[in-house]
């Protein structure tokens, strides 16, 4: 099973979500704005994926800077607490698979989760091309 902790409005989270997809998999998806976080439950995400609370701040297109955030003298705790207020806070989209949990930033990030590839060529909204014509992962 993979889990994708998603935001349809952002871009990056829709490609690593059509990426899923591509390959054959049906994810389930979390949209985390809507259903909010728990301090558990980004404590042990955060842990698998080998994040802090400060590497998993969104710091662009969020509240994080009037909130006070970017000072680095804010505590983990402090952080956790403002992102279950403001579940935007949380960088994303964070994946989940069996080959481990990921924020997957760049999108073919996700690519290193997926037992399986989808196959070539594959491309980006923008039109980066991530996987070439025989299915290889570009640089």
């Amino acid at each position: 099973m993979i889990v994708i902790h998603h935001n349809p409005a952002c871009g990056t989270s829709r490609n690593v979500l059509a990426q899923i997809e591509a390959a054959g998999y049906t994810p389930y998806v979390i949209d985390y704005l809507q259903t909010g976080w728990t301090a558990p439950q980004l404590m042990a995400l955060f842990s698998a994926a080998d994040l802090t609370p400060r590497q998993a701040l969104r710091t662009t297109k969020s509240p994080a800077e009037e909130l006070g955030l970017l000072d680095p003298e804010v505590s983990d705790a402090a952080l956790i607490e403002a992102m279950l207020a403001h579940p935007v806070l949380v960088n994303r989209p964070i994946v989940c698979s069996p080959k481990g949990v990921r924020l997957c930033r760049p999108s073919e990030r996700v690519l290193d989760l997926l037992e399986h590839w989808p196959p070539g060529p594959l491309y980006k909204e923008d039109g980066e091309m991530i996987l070439d014509a025989d299915g290889q992962r570009l640089a």
